[in-house]
């Protein structure tokens, strides 16, 4: 099946307003499927909308919504009306570096809600309409910290595990159904992320500075090739081969040499 017949008419992605989101809005229409976008910022989302239909010729939809809050699926249903969802892009996703304790609880709880809660609610009530019409596909953005024990980085590390094995099992799971899912695995990614959070990797030594920066197009469109094909994608032939590496080291070099690597792109506590 075409792309848009296996995954139209409607694909609804989650922090859809920059970054890894944006790309994949952008990817998923340039296929000719619609697409939801849903964020916090109102503005950017209208703006990205009307370029995305100049740009591709397809129709979208701008959803302002909050995925930490509890009535977030209600508010994206009540506002997608009768537009069915035949992709889901679980792209939103925060975090903090730094050490965990020195971090304010409501935060990391909040970080829990948007990178695992709201992803499983979502994946629940759209995969149940997936199922009944024998079609569709869901993004789990994970990330090779989901991979590797992240060490300053502990929370968000452990959520994004959680969708990297939400996702692969799902994929076993829902292949009966007609559904595909794919978790992604990005590395470090051009996007407005690390602006949000302290972490400098221009002061790495040499070495560690030559691992690949990706651009969000190249995560997006690495997504949506696996998309039906793997279970697992990890963008970057650099990364692949550091998660090779990784696993074939004893259990706790990586998440102690992580822990180093880390702290040099933190700034001084």
């Amino acid at each position: 099946m075409k792309f848009a017949e296996k995954y139209g008419p409607w694909a609804l992605v989650t922090g859809a307003s920059s970054g890894i989101g944006e790309a994949f809005a952008r990817g998923i229409a340039a296929r000719g499927v619609n697409v939801v976008l849903v964020a916090r910022r109102a503005d950017r989302l209208t703006q990205l909308a009307a370029e995305i239909e100049a740009d591709s010729g397809v129709r979208t939809h701008a959803i302002t919504a909050d995925l930490t809050g509890d009535d977030a699926l209600q508010t994206i249903c009540d506002e997608l009306g009768t537009r069915r969802i035949g992709l889901l892009v679980n792209n939103a996703g925060a975090g903090q570096t730094g050490a965990f304790l020195d971090h304010d609880l409501d935060t990391e709880l909040a970080a829990i809600d948007l990178n695992c809660r709201a992803p499983l609610m979502l994946a629940h009530h759209f995969g149940r309409i997936m199922r009944a019409e024998g079609r569709g596909g869901i993004v789990m953005l994970a990330s090779i910290a989901g991979i590797l024990p992240a060490p300053m980085f502990a929370n968000y590390s452990a959520t994004k595990a959680w969708n990297r094995f939400f996702g692969e099992a799902l994929h076993a799971e829902l292949t009966h159904d007609g559904i595909d899912v794919v978790s992604l695995c990005p590395g470090l990614t051009q996007s407005e992320f690390f602006d949000k959070v302290d972490f400098n990797p221009s002061q790495w030594p040499a070495p560690l500075k030559a691992t690949t920066i990706m651009s969000a197009e190249e995560v997006a469109a690495a997504g949506l090739r696996g998309l039906g094909h793997s279970s697992q994608v990890v963008p970057g032939l650099s990364y692949r081969w550091l998660m090779r590496a990784a696993r074939m080291a004893p259990s706790g070099l990586p998440p102690w040499l992580t822990d180093r690597v880390m702290r040099l792109a933190l700034p001084s506590r």
